[in-house]
């Protein structure tokens, strides 16, 4: 059974002046351990899926579970990681942001909220500044402490929205090296929102494309892991990724 089910899902939501649809018939599943990215252009809905998983809004159309539980609004077997640099509570410390979401749940003790939020927070390498504030810290501190408070939740699936796409090249290259390196102690299920095709292919072991606007399934890329590693390999899927992306017509990977 997959761990996250999407079957068939429509978004429609309302603006000032009109019902737009944001993805139409769109099906997928993840499976435990995935890291499954989302990847299309701008407007093609991904975001929007991704807020749907976390339960912030309902299809339209279709159905969404996990651990075959359809999905009716926001749980703590789901934890999202925005890419705005204000996602911290800025009169908290490093630790009390990170313990913030146990207690909150009151999941745990504060004693043993402060014992796991400090594991995490080592986690991610940041165990020098646990008493600092988030506006002493780098782009790419404040989002490893966003990263370590979703991981404190130890929840089924993290929900990624471009949690990069602000960095600089090479503070967005650590992080993502970081990303895969957590991934590969916990083996934590990880959804990834995202626009880069070489991103996508760093990222996931898993992608599925989006079409533009309203985003519809154009195909999906299986055992990236496999296939982008070797020499030249990269380049040859960013390639066939593009094109698959731009074709006009629905291609099957």
């Amino acid at each position: 059974m997959a761990l996250l089910d999407v079957n068939g899902v429509t978004l429609r939501y309302k603006t000032s002046s009109a019902v737009v649809t944001a993805t139409e018939r769109v099906s997928f599943t993840v499976d435990k351990s995935d890291r499954f990215v989302l990847l299309g252009p701008s407007g093609c809905g991904k975001s929007t899926l991704l807020k749907a998983v976390g339960g912030y809004m309902s299809p339209s159309e279709g159905r969404m579970s996990i651990n075959d539980r359809e999905i009716h609004g926001p749980g703590a077997d789901r934890m999202m990681i925005f890419q705005e640099f204000d996602q911290l509570l800025p009169w908290k410390s490093v630790l009390a942001n990170v313990m913030f979401p146990l207690l909150t749940a009151r999941k745990l003790s504060r004693k043993d909220a402060e014992a796991r939020a400090r594991a995490y927070i080592e986690k991610v390498g940041l165990t020098r500044v646990v008493d600092a504030y988030p506006h002493t810290l780098s782009g790419g501190m404040k989002q490893r402490v966003a990263i370590a408070r979703g991981m404190v939740m130890e929840p089924d699936i993290l929900l990624m929205d471009e949690p990069f796409a602000a960095l600089d090249a090479l503070t967005r290259r650590t992080c993502q090296d970081e990303l895969l390196q957590l991934w590969s102690e916990t083996k934590f299920t990880v959804l990834f929102v995202t626009h880069s095709i070489a991103e996508a292919i760093r990222i996931g072991n898993r992608i599925l494309l989006l079409s533009p606007h309203p985003g519809r399934v154009k195909a999906e890329v299986v055992d990236v892991d496999k296939v982008a590693n070797g020499d030249g390999s990269a380049g040859r899927l960013e390639k066939e990724i593009h094109d698959l992306l731009f074709a006009a017509e629905a291609v099957a990977h």
